[in-house]
């Protein structure tokens, strides 16, 4: 890709990118080397778990140039992805009987759908500058890119304290997408810092995740041991793991910059299945087929029928203890695998354990 020098108006990027469906987009130049320090340093301590695609590229990932050759400006573009809700999050990790899954997944998988949107966009843009030789690679989440300091960089929130992108007039509940292009793009203008003095998302974590502002632990986040470990869930994490099934948004909950979050606009991330308030017991009676069938487009068909068992078996286990479940966990440990058969155990221990588990 050959370096060109063209301008199109911040004004007319939001308006071709409103029209696909994001809410806002923005651009940012490539340097990223403030970022490439802390992600560097965040590696050295084996904060990233066994998440290793994280160290695998080298400096691809925080040097653009490098992931794709000769890009100048990335635009960035953010999407709402809060379904409308019937029930109060905070009421469903309250009722320890219903399971809590992250409100990204309770819709389709975000992935197919933002990057034939940032196709168009990319199109839109070759096509309002003609002979411009315009190149470009579309990214949502599938590959190498420092997506949240390029977000901030363009313009479209700051990274706070939880880690999260966070904006004025949206909070976070938003996905983010990229274009990487050769085009001499006009940057945006980033946003300042507007956590102050808050430390809500530090203090509600479950697990202690967040061991210091801007500072993530994942081998401690519950949105970490829940989707992206393929492992055993350590002993010490699963009292706090509560019913969280799928994912944890606790430090979104809490963030007061989330009373300005709209709900998505498109009917792509409605509710599927009944995911905002299942029942426990219903979620675990599913077969491996009935949970292929059901998670058919959604993100959480990824993680496979065991890592779901795995961790609604935590979830009944921190749940009130009772002879259903008690039958429940019996049942599937007959053919259980050594990974689901060590949960169920731990499960069943804490149901027969529980001061107010009933007499046998």
């Amino acid at each position: 890709m050959e370096k060109n020098t063209h301008y199109i108006t911040q004004q007319q990027l939001n308006q071709w990118a409103q029209a696909l469906g994001f809410e806002r987009a923005g651009v940012s130049d490539i340097d990223l080397h403030q970022s490439e320090r802390f992600f560097n340093d965040w590696l050295e301590q084996k904060f990233h778990g066994d998440m290793e695609w994280m160290a695998r590229h080298g400096t691809k990932r925080t040097r653009p140039a490098e992931l794709v050759p000769a890009t100048v400006s990335i635009i960035s573009v953010r999407m709402n992805y809060r379904p409308v809700q019937k029930h109060d999050p905070l009421m469903i990790l309250n009722h320890p009987e219903l399971a809590y899954v992250s409100r990204y997944a309770l819709g389709r998988d975000y992935h197919k759908m933002m990057r034939k949107r940032l196709q168009k966009l990319a199109n839109t843009i070759r096509e309002a500058i003609p002979h411009s030789d315009m190149q470009y690679r579309v990214f949502v989440d599938s590959a190498p890119v420092m997506e949240k300091p390029i977000a901030a960089r363009a313009g479209l929130g700051w990274q706070g304290k939880h880690t999260n992108l966070l904006s004025r007039d949206a909070g976070s509940w938003f996905f983010l997408g990229e274009i990487y292009t050769n085009l001499a793009l006009e940057v945006s203008q980033p946003e300042e810092n507007h956590c102050g003095s808050c430390t809500a998302c530090i203090d509600i974590c479950p697990t202690q995740a967040i061991i210091k502002p801007y500072v993530l632990d994942a081998r401690r986040c519950i949105s970490y041991l829940t989707i992206e470990h393929k492992g055993v869930i350590p002993v010490e994490f699963r009292q706090a793991i509560g019913n969280r099934i799928y994912g944890c948004d606790d430090c979104q909950l809490v963030c007061p910059w989330n009373r300005f979050a709209q709900d998505a606009s498109t009917a792509d991330f409605a509710i599927r299945n009944n995911l905002d308030a299942p029942h426990l017991l219903s979620l675990f009676a599913w077969h491996e087929d009935e949970f292929l069938k059901r998670m058919e487009g959604s993100p959480i068909r990824r993680m496979g029928h065991q890592r779901w068992l795995r961790n609604i078996a935590i979830a009944l286990g921190n749940a009130p203890p009772s002879a259903a479940i008690r039958q429940a966990l019996s049942k599937r440990l007959e053919s259980a695998s050594a990974l689901l058969k060590e949960h169920i155990k731990w499960a069943l221990a804490q149901q027969l354990s529980s001061p107010q588990s009933p007499d046998l």
